[in-house]
C-alpha cells in the first residue's frame, strides 16, 4: 500500500451531553493537550484532544472477559473503552476520581504486566489507565 493510501490519524468522535464537563475533564484533568475548537451555528461546538499515539484494538468476546475478569473481576466494559497510557498509573486514578471519575476498579497488576485501573469517565465513556511494568510473557492488552 502506498503512503497515500495509508491512515495517518484515529480520530475518536463522542458526543457528550454535557460539553463543559466531559471538555474539563479530559483536557484539564486527564491532560490532553488542546489541538484545535470549533464552533458554529446552533451552538454547535467541538475539541480537539491530543492523546499520543493512537491504537485500534480489535478483541473477541473471550478476550473482553478476560480482561474485565482481570482489571475489574467481573463483566463490566461496554463495547468500546478507551485505554490511556501513563508513566503513574496510581497518580492519575487518584487525580481522575477527585476529578469526578467514578472508580470501577483500583489499579491492579495485570498477567501482562502492567498497572491498569478502570474507571467511568464523563459522556458515558469507560476508561483503563494503564501504566506498562515492563517486559512479561504472554499477551499483551489494555
Amino acid at each position: 500500500m502506498d503512503d497515500t493510501a495509508k491512515v495517518r490519524q484515529l480520530r475518536i468522535v463522542v458526543e457528550a451531553e454535557d460539553y463543559e464537563e466531559a471538555l474539563a475533564f479530559y483536557r484539564d484533568v486527564l491532560g490532553l493537550d488542546e489541538q484545535a475548537s470549533y464552533s458554529g451555528d446552533g451552538g454547535a461546538r467541538v475539541a480537539i484532544l491530543d492523546a499520543g499515539r493512537a491504537t485500534l484494538e480489535i478483541a473477541n468476546s473471550a478476550q473482553k472477559a478476560m480482561i474485565d475478569d482481570v482489571e475489574v473481576g467481573r463483566p463490566v466494559a461496554p463495547r468500546i473503552r478507551l485505554a490511556f497510557e501513563v508513566a503513574d498509573s496510581r497518580g492519575v486514578t487518584e487525580r481522575l476520581v477527585e476529578g469526578g471519575a467514578e472508580l470501577i476498579a483500583p489499579p491492579t497488576v495485570t498477567p501482562w504486566n502492567s498497572l491498569n485501573s478502570r474507571l467511568a469517565g464523563p459522556a458515558d465513556l469507560q476508561l483503563t489507565v494503564f501504566q506498562e511494568l515492563g517486559d512479561s510473557a504472554g499477551a499483551h492488552e489494555d
